[in-house]
């Protein structure tokens, strides 16, 4: 948990992200300078922790491995859906499978179960599984709406090694944040230096 909090304050949010949770959703991996990597969903707590601040699941949802594990499956597949958003190439066809999968996955009325003994019966899924899917379908439809939105116009890449996050471009700023911002600056001095004095 003391990782999720620095993690936190060390790295704010980027332009952006407070408007849509799949833009957090794809930042919530975060790559540092001098190789350091922090991920938000990289325990169950942690998973539970980013959905609940979000309003995607109750503090005591009880997440599983498994249930971040399909996080961090959907965080991959919407990364690629923005990369190739901001590259202009095509989408990868198991990147958009995977999003309309959550998209399409949330029953809209207890389902029907068949017990051997007792007969048919009406049942929704496992309480746990049902938050996880609610908050899965939550995300790719928020992440196809910012995929077919005039925003997405504005969705690019963080411009400062090695920041891998992605962001609303806002005027000419390509950095997430002042502190990468800072430090693509200070490397284009360095190499300017670097190349006058050689």
């Amino acid at each position: 948990m003391e990782e999720i909090a620095t993690a936190e304050s060390a790295v704010p949010p980027a332009p952006g992200a407070e408007r849509y949770p799949s833009l957090a959703l794809a930042n919530s991996a975060v790559a540092l300078p001098g190789g350091h990597y922090i991920d938000q969903l990289g325990t169950p707590a942690g998973a539970n922790q980013w959905l609940t601040e979000r309003g995607l699941a109750p503090a005591d949802a009880g997440m599983q491995e498994m249930c971040a594990t399909q996080l961090r499956s959907l965080r991959e597949q919407i990364r690629s859906l923005f990369a190739s958003r901001v590259a202009a190439l095509p989408a990868l066809p198991a990147a958009l499978s995977a999003v309309n999968d959550a998209l399409t996955r949330v029953p809209t009325a207890p389902l029907l179960r068949w017990d051997d003994k007792a007969g048919p019966y009406r049942a929704a899924p496992h309480p746990t599984t049902q938050i996880v899917d609610h908050a899965l379908a939550t995300l790719a439809a928020d992440a196809a709406d910012l995929l077919t939105s005039p925003d997405a116009e504005r969705l690019t890449a963080c411009g400062s090694t090695p920041c891998n996050r992605y962001l609303l471009r806002h005027g000419r700023r390509h950095w997430c944040s002042t502190r990468c911002g800072d430090r693509a600056r200070a490397a284009r001095a360095y190499a300017r230096r670097s190349g006058n004095a050689g």
